[in-house]
């Protein structure tokens, strides 16, 4: 017993689960940053009349289009160019992202009441706590359960392409406890997968700050779609 404790407890082990450990803080730090500069965004747009006329009256739906594709243009080149990306650039475009995201928020801020907001936010904040720390802490291969949320997600992604078409408030509930249900899942499975590539990487530390970036991306998007979904679920509007 003595000996299997002595060889689990070697110094290359001990040096990789530190570099695991300070690869998953530095997610989470990214990941708390980018929230943060989510937020003020949010609320220096809510609170600016320019901004808000521009995004809701003066050019129709062309503001809300350009920004998303402009988020969805950086979540796909961080996540083609991780590897190759320079940390500055990915912290950059992370950045950047995050503006843009709490632009597309502000006019859903404007619909609920603050207290709403605020409830929504930290039963996020806690749905989204418990989850990632179990995929950081479990034993379990969480690869299957990966594959079955990653099927739900474009199940997803169906439903709301097709209720543009149909509408209704019943098929934006389902959606919404749809989506809070995969990325609650999701928070738990990316935690798990990113521990593992941390664990697996042979790389240098300069790609190793950007995967960290990407991974923060991953995770702040499973956050920011907990917290949106739940908000429409329970949310009282003003």
């Amino acid at each position: 017993m003595d000996i299997e404790r002595e060889k689990y407890y070697t110094p290359e082990e001990s040096r990789a689960a530190q570099a695991v450990a300070g690869f998953m803080r530095r997610v989470y730090v990214w990941m708390m940053l980018g929230l943060a500069v989510t937020g003020c965004v949010a609320y220096f747009a809510v609170n600016s009349r320019t901004v808000m006329s521009t995004l809701l009256v003066t050019h129709g739906m062309a503001p809300f289009v350009i920004l998303c594709v402009a988020e969805v243009g950086i979540v796909f080149f961080l996540s083609a160019k991780v590897t190759s990306l320079a940390p500055a650039t990915a912290s950059v475009l992370f950045f950047v992202y995050s503006g843009l995201n709490g632009l597309t928020i502000a006019p859903l801020l404007l619909i609920y009441t603050q207290e709403s907001v605020a409830e929504a936010f930290f039963i996020s904040a806690g749905l989204f706590g418990a989850m990632s720390v179990y995929g950081a802490v479990t034993k379990r291969d969480l690869t299957e359960f990966g594959d079955f949320l990653r099927m739900g997600l474009i199940g997803l992604l169906i439903a709301i392409v097709a209720n543009l078409f149909i509408g209704g408030e019943k098929m934006d509930m389902v959606i919404s406890i749809m989506a809070v249900l995969i990325f609650t899942g999701l928070a738990a499975y990316d935690s798990f997968k990113w521990r593992r590539v941390a664990a697996a990487s042979g790389h240098g530390d300069e790609v190793t700050r950007s995967v960290a970036v990407v991974a923060a991306l991953s995770m702040y998007l499973d956050f920011i779609n907990i917290f949106i979904h739940l908000l429409r679920i329970m949310g009282k509007r003003r």
